[in-house]
């Protein structure tokens, strides 16, 4: 009898633990796509960025662009200051696809997925981190824990060639913003931390300010948005390889 009751009991807790994986794993799989939603609501969006280099000896390096975005997988970004920097552009398209512009060399390349793990123009963010993808297609998600006003998620990324083995996320459970990200290598050691500072313009959410710092090279770029407009009327035309060089 004692024997039947252990079984039973050992079969519920089994059964316990694989309904709860289920629902942390549908957990965390909403709340991404809740984030998705609130990153990717506008129809396009068109914005300037200030960006800011940071050094470990706390000098500085100031650059300025503009971002262009359509959707959830069109993206160009354009360095107009200063003169050295002026015209690198970078456009990301739908099937991970995407394009570096160089004016001092004159033509387009594609990015192959071997060199996407590499830091874009002298900043702290990869190309990969540029990249115009919905988290919900970029990774696996895992609900760690609730803590304050954050959900704190464990994202693995699902393409291999990923630099990352996995990023921890937390999340504003009342707006479903990113407040943090944190990068760990394949070594599973950490690597980069991002944060977020979000507003909200008319009925979306922006992000104001994102600062990105290298752990091992402490050296941290700063990414702060102005004179944003949303729904302007962007088309696919204006995302081709063409418009890179404009």
């Amino acid at each position: 009898m004692k024997t039947i009751q252990f079984k039973m009991l050992t079969i519920g807790v089994l059964l316990l633990a694989g309904l709860t994986g289920t629902v942390n794993a549908q957990d965390a799989t909403t709340i991404m796509k809740k984030v998705d939603d609130v990153m990717y609501a506008p129809k396009d969006m068109r914005a300037v960025n200030k960006i800011v280099l940071t050094d470990r000896n706390g000098r500085t390096d100031t650059r300025e662009a503009t971002i262009a975005q359509m959707g959830t997988n069109y993206r160009i970004f354009r360095f107009t200051k200063p003169a050295s920097q002026a015209g690198i552009s970078v456009l990301s398209l739908p099937d991970d696809v995407m394009y570096l512009y160089m004016p001092a060399f004159g033509k387009v390349r594609r990015i192959s997925s071997s060199i996407k793990n590499q830091n874009f123009a002298g900043t702290d963010f990869s190309y990969d981190d540029m990249e115009s993808k919905p988290l919900t297609e970029k990774y696996n998600g895992k609900l760690l824990k609730t803590e304050g006003n954050t959900y704190v998620l464990q994202l693995t990324p699902k393409s291999q060639r990923s630099a990352y083995s996995k990023v921890i996320m937390s999340v504003n459970k009342e707006n479903f913003y990113p407040v943090e990200m944190q990068f760990y290598d394949r070594g599973n050691h950490e690597i980069k931390v991002a944060q977020y500072t979000f507003i909200k313009i008319g009925k979306y959410w922006n992000t104001e300010k994102i600062t990105l710092k290298d752990l091992k090279k402490d050296h941290t770029t700063s990414m702060i948005m102005s004179d944003v407009k949303y729904d302007t009327g962007l088309t696919k035309n204006d995302f081709t390889v063409r418009k890179l060089q404009e």
